[in-house]
């Protein structure tokens, strides 16, 4: 079960500022746990914004991103637009969260 993501985005004219929470632990497969054994790899892949429903932005990312990332971005839009962030990750997992421009 996916960490949960939070959300901001601050409409000031037409553009939005954007900032996204992204729980997920983001392991670089070197660290190792109590007993000694290395946690395997486990991090974000593909992010996609979509702004209703039209991918607006898509990128990838690696194991070097700390845990729980948070990414900040600007969008033009306008009040009512969905905005809507997703991931990936390396073991098929994905999350998303959605918000309305206000």
């Amino acid at each position: 079960m996916a960490d949960p993501m939070k959300m901001r985005a601050t409409l000031k004219g037409d553009v939005a500022d954007v900032r996204v929470l992204m729980g997920h632990p983001m392991e670089t497969g070197q660290r190792k746990d109590g007993s000694g054994k290395v946690i395997p790899l486990h991090f974000i892949q593909e992010v996609t914004v979509r702004l209703n429903g039209k991918p607006v932005i898509e990128g990838q990312i690696s194991q070097a991103v700390s845990r729980n990332p948070v990414f900040s971005f600007r969008i033009k839009g306008k009040a009512g637009d969905k905005l809507e962030v997703s991931w990936l990750d390396n073991k098929g997992e994905t999350n998303k969260t959605e918000t309305a421009l206000a």
